[in-house]
């Protein structure tokens, strides 16, 4: 039980050392901000490894933080083959040509009256539709290999950009409008200078939602069929052999992707969107 007690007293050390730094006078400044998560996951990692070797817990039920570590090193060609073909193939590709297509559509829908009355309830609908059940028909349709996982990517993002893209282009006010008109700009003019900057935010709001939705979409269709790669394929095998290190690893490997990728996308949205006050706030 000293192993349990040193978790315990561990993480109430971690958790007064946070709330000193999360409520002092320096709350606001850039390393705070990054410290405080920093010490939290440093804590949870520790406490999480002393709880496991305290209380005895089996590999199959929970490994150690050092066990992932050593299974994750170990298995570095494993994990980089798999993290190609789930993520650079499959997500990646799937997440391009699902929020492009969006994009293209919402300016379709966007000048049709009939087609925003028609098509965006159509979106609602299918938007709901459970990952479960169309992954696999899709698996079917387009093979085993990362194309299939692709069009689940497809269908999984393409409703979600189309509605964020639409809500962006109309939120324009008529007498941003109107200023157009007197102007005498085209609809292009209008579209390029005025609606889509206006957009910008709600499109990026879609992409940010896109990038997790990708990752699920295609880890989740290589349960329904994959070649002898791939993170789906490595978890759902490895959860059947009772490895529950190497199902860890492939987590580390998908959070740290995920995070990436979302990073990638805030960023480029803080470069173009500089100027809406959401922004502006956190300079």
């Amino acid at each position: 039980m000293g192993l349990v007690l040193m978790a315990v007293v561990l993480w109430g050390v971690g958790w007064w050392i946070n709330m000193r730094l999360a409520n002092g006078p320096r709350s606001e400044t850039r390393l705070v901000q990054l410290a405080v998560p920093t010490i939290f996951g440093a804590t949870l990692l520790a406490v999480w490894e002393l709880l496991v070797h305290g209380l005895e817990v089996p590999l199959v039920i929970l490994p150690a933080p050092s066990e992932i570590a050593v299974r994750f090193s170990s298995s570095l060609p494993i994990l980089w083959a798999d993290f190609t073909q789930t993520i650079l193939k499959g997500a990646l590709g799937g997440y391009v040509m699902g929020c492009l297509a969006g994009v293209l559509t919402a300016v379709l829908v966007d000048r049709s009256d009939f087609l925003r009355r028609g098509l965006l309830p159509v979106g609602n609908f299918a938007a709901a539709l459970p990952i479960v059940g169309t992954a696999p028909i899709l698996v079917m349709w387009y093979g085993f290999d990362w194309q299939s996982k692709a069009a689940v990517v497809v269908v999984m993002i393409f409703f979600p950009m189309l509605v964020n893209t639409v809500a962006g282009l109309r939120e324009t006010d008529a007498m941003q409008r109107d200023l157009m008109q007197t102007y005498a700009a085209s609809y292009w003019q209008s579209f390029f200078k005025l609606r889509l900057p206006v957009a910008l935010p709600f499109i990026f709001n879609g992409l940010k939602i896109s990038t997790t939705l990708a990752l699920i979409g295609a880890i989740v269709a290589e349960f329904f069929g994959s070649p002898t790669v791939g993170m789906g394929f490595r978890i759902s095998t490895s959860v059947g052999q009772l490895a529950l290190d190497m199902v860890w690893a492939e987590i580390v490997v998908a959070a740290f992707a995920g995070s990436a990728f979302y990073g990638l996308v805030a960023a480029l949205e803080r470069a173009l969107t500089f100027w809406h006050p959401s922004q502006r706030s956190r300079l």
